[in-house]
């Protein structure tokens, strides 16, 4: 127990461990979205991962979240804006993007999200940026492409912007703002926050269930369906988010925000493994810069 208990407060501490690891679950997302085409539909698996992550949370931090609700009526707006745009909105387009866009696309508009937090450091936090900071997040977005294209520009040159590319800018957008919001989240721990805004995510996912069945698109999970859905619930929608929360709070939106850079390259890493895919030499380019643009992007005055 000694040791469990000396692990869980060593890991906690480590920011960079902590979203090196939220990144690789969130790489896996990316998979499982792929996987999910022909086994649940998008909005049916973006509202059942949160019924699973509130089972769970529920009895765990249930009379917390009843005892922080006076904080929780101050905030209540900001609550649900949060649950919304970092939860709902994020996850229900990226599952309806993958249907429409490529996988491409889907990783290069992913590689935005850190451009658009620094942006919004800058323009509506008044944040000061040093060269090195700017020239970092360049670099990791020169890797995120790069492995994205398979290094094959004339890819690049190709692209088209289609619904599912709108679909998925606008997801990093609303990523983005969750992400700089999370700096001003009520006084309270992190895992009963989360809780409430998975809450909110549930109950606002509903209504996008219910316009799936009327359109008639509604797919509950297939026998492989519920594995997806129990690897995004306990992974990336429930272990990832804690672990992102508290990274935030250690070193802040805009350093943390680079990390996301990191989901292509593991998405790419994750196709070998997993789909058997070749590990090529582009690959190898796209890892090195992305963790050098992390590593100059960190570096001080």
């Amino acid at each position: 127990m000694k040791l469990l208990h000396s692990l869980r407060h060593g890991l906690w501490g480590q920011a960079y461990l902590l979203l090196v690891l939220t990144t690789l679950m969130w790489a896996g997302n990316g998979i499982a979205g792929r996987l999910a085409i022909g086994q649940v539909s998008p909005m049916v698996l973006t509202c059942l991962r949160w019924v699973v992550v509130v089972a769970i949370l529920m009895p765990l931090v249930g009379r917390q979240l009843v005892a922080e609700r006076a904080k929780f009526r101050a905030r209540w707006l900001f609550t649900l804006v949060m649950g919304v745009f970092g939860f709902t909105a994020f996850n229900a387009l990226f599952y309806a993007a993958a249907h429409h866009t490529s996988a491409v696309n889907l990783t290069i508009f992913q590689g935005s999200i850190p451009v658009f937090v620094l942006i919004g450091m800058i323009v509506v936090f008044r944040a000061r940026v040093i060269p090195l900071q700017i020239i970092g997040m360049v670099v990791t977005l020169v890797g995120v492409i790069t492995v994205s294209v398979k290094a094959d520009w004339e890819i690049l040159k190709a692209l088209a912007i289609n619904i599912g590319d709108v679909w998925m800018l606008i997801a990093c957008v609303f990523y983005s703002v969750y992400t700089l919001g999370l700096r001003y989240r009520p006084e309270m721990p992190g895992l009963v926050f989360f809780a409430a805004m998975a809450l909110v995510a549930f109950a606002s996912s509903l209504p996008l269930v219910g316009v799936e069945m009327i359109q008639g698109t509604a797919q509950f999970p297939t026998p492989n369906g519920w594995l997806i859905l129990l690897y995004v619930a306990l992974l990336p929608s429930l272990l990832s988010q804690i672990f992102f929360i508290r990274g935030v709070e250690l070193i802040g939106p805009a350093r943390a925000g680079l990390f996301v850079n990191l989901v292509p390259v593991f998405g790419a890493l994750l196709a070998v493994v997993l789909l058997g895919e070749p590990f090529a030499l582009y690959h190898a380019i796209g890892l090195a810069l992305v963790l050098g643009g992390i590593g100059l992007a960190e570096r001080r005055r």
